[in-house]
C-alpha cells in the first residue's frame, strides 16, 4: 500500500423513512436554508412536498433555487451563489442525484470565495481558507458518489470544458439515502447510474500499485456486486435489495475509500467529460461507450492487472491461457455486460454525427497522470473515432 490520508466528514443516514426520522435534527441550527433540486421531478413524485412540509413545519425561512439541470453549468452555479448570498442561506440542502448534489457543492465554494472561482477551484487544483457553506443532501439517484465526497463536476459552456476537483472542505455534512426514493428513476437512468459506478470502481483498480492491496481486494468485491445488482435490476426495477445495494455502492465508489495508496486512472472520465461538455450527454452512458475501446487500446501495459479483473470479477478459466489473452476475454465479457444493460455502445448514440467534430474533443482532453500508459490527443481521436 503506498502512503495516504484518509478524511471523510459526511455523516450518513440510511434507510426507508430516514427523511422523516433524522431531517429535523440535522437542520435545527439554520433559520434559513436554501432548498435546491433539478428540472421539477421531485415535485412530480411527492418528495419536495414531504421535505418542504419538514422544513415549513420546522419554521425555516426557505429559498427555492431549482432548475439545476444534468451536467450543471458554471452559469447556473453563479446564479446560485448570487442567490445564496442575497438571501443569507446558512445551509444548502439539495434534492436529487449527482448534478444536484454537485451544483450545490460548487454554489456552497462559490458564494463567498474570492477571486476568480473557475481559476481558482476548476481551472487548477485550489487551496480553501474559508469555510464553504454547509450542505446537506436528500440522495435520490445512485450513480456518481457525489453525497460522500467534495467534488463538483461543472461545464463551463463558454470554454467548453467539463471538470472538477474533490474538495473535503467540500464534502456534505450529512447524506439522507432513503433506497425508495430512488423507486421514481427510470430503469435505464438506473442502469445508467450504476455503471458510473462500477466505472469510477474500475478507474481506481486499474491503477498502481498493483501488487496485492486492500484496495483492490475490496474493489473487485464491488464490482463484482455492482455486476450482480445491475442484472437484477435489469429482471426486476422494482427490486428493492439491489436498489439499495446499488445505492450504497455507489457511495462506496466514490467516498475516498478504495482510493486510499492508490494512483487512480481517470482518463476515461476525463474524455467522457469532455464529450458531456460538446454534447451534454448522460456521463454514464458516455463511459459505457469508452471502456472497453480505451482498454483495449491501454491492456499491455497493465496485462497482469486485467487477466486478474477476467478471473476474479468475470470468473474466466485459464485453460491454458496466457495473461494476454485472458485480459482480453476481461475486456470482452465487460462489452458484452454493456450490451446486455441496453447502454450505448457507439458515440452517435449519444448524438455525435460529425466525426469532424471529434478531433476538437479529443485535443480539448487533458492528461490523466495515474493511468498505466500516457494516451496523447492523437490517440485519443482514434479512440474516439473506433467509438464512432
Amino acid at each position: 500500500m503506498n502512503n495516504f490520508i484518509y478524511e471523510n466528514r459526511t455523516k450518513v443516514y440510511f434507510g426507508p423513512g430516514c427523511v422523516k426520522e433524522f431531517l429535523v435534527s440535522l437542520i435545527k441550527d439554520y433559520d434559513t436554508v436554501m432548498l435546491a433540486y433539478g428540472m421539477g421531478s421531485v415535485k412530480k413524485n411527492g418528495i419536495y412536498d414531504e421535505i418542504l412540509g419538514i422544513l415549513i413545519k420546522s419554521g425555516k425561512n426557505v429559498v427555492e433555487f431549482s432548475g439545476i439541470m444534468p451536467n450543471p453549468t458554471y452559469r447556473k452555479v453563479m446564479e446560485g451563489a448570487r442567490l445564496a448570498r442575497s438571501s443569507g442561506a446558512q445551509i444548502i440542502l439539495g434534492i436529487g442525484g449527482g448534478s444536484v448534489m454537485d451544483c450545490c457543492k460548487a454554489v456552497a465554494l462559490v458564494a463567498y470565495c474570492k477571486g476568480d472561482p473557475w481559476e481558482n477551484y476548476w481551472e487548477r487544483k485550489g487551496v480553501i481558507h474559508f469555510e464553504p457553506i454547509p450542505v446537506g443532501v436528500v440522495v435520490t439517484a445512485a450513480g456518481t458518489g457525489s453525497e460522500c465526497n467534495g467534488a463538483a463536476i461543472i461545464t463551463n459552456e463558454e470554454k467548453r470544458r467539463k471538470t472538477g476537483y474533490d474538495y473535503p472542505a467540500c464534502n456534505p455534512r450529512f447524506a439522507l439515502m432513503d433506497p425508495t426514493y430512488t423507486f421514481t428513476v427510470p430503469k435505464e437512468q438506473m442502469i445508467s447510474g450504476a455503471f458510473d459506478s462500477l466505472s469510477h470502481v474500475m478507474e481506481t483498480y486499474f491503477s498502481a500499485p498493483d501488487e496485492r492491496n486492500v484496495s483492490d481486494e475490496i474493489s473487485e468485491t464491488l464490482m463484482q456486486s455492482i455486476i450482480r445488482n445491475i442484472r437484477m435490476i435489469l429482471k426486476d426495477p422494482q427490486d428493492y435489495g439491489a436498489r439499495s445495494n446499488l445505492l450504497w455502492e455507489s457511495s462506496l465508489s466514490e467516498n475516498r475509500l478504495i482510493k486510499l495508496g492508490k494512483q487512480c486512472d481517470f482518463a476515461c472520465h476525463l474524455m467522457a467529460h469532455q464529450i458531456g461538455a460538446y454534447t451534454d450527454c448522460s456521463h454514464g452512458q458516455a463511459m459505457a461507450v469508452l471502456h472497453p475501446v480505451y482498454y483495449r487500446h491501454i491492456y499491455k501495459s497493465g496485462v497482469e492487472k486485467f487477466s486478474r479483473f477476467a478471473r476474479n470479477v468475470w470468473k474466466i478459466r485459464e485453460q491454458g491461457k496466457t495473461d494476454a489473452e485472458l485480459a482480453k476475454d476481461g475486456i470482452d465479457a465487460l462489452e458484452s455486460f454493456i450490451k446486455v444493460t441496453g447502454l450505448p455502445t457507439t458515440l452517435r448514440e449519444l448524438g455525435i454525427e460529425d466525426q469532424k467534430e471529434l478531433k476538437e474533443i479529443a485535443d480539448s482532453c487533458h492528461y490523466s497522470p495515474g493511468s498505466y500508459r500516457r494516451i496523447m490527443p492523437d490517440e485519443i481521436l482514434k479512440i474516439f473515432l473506433e467509438c464512432f
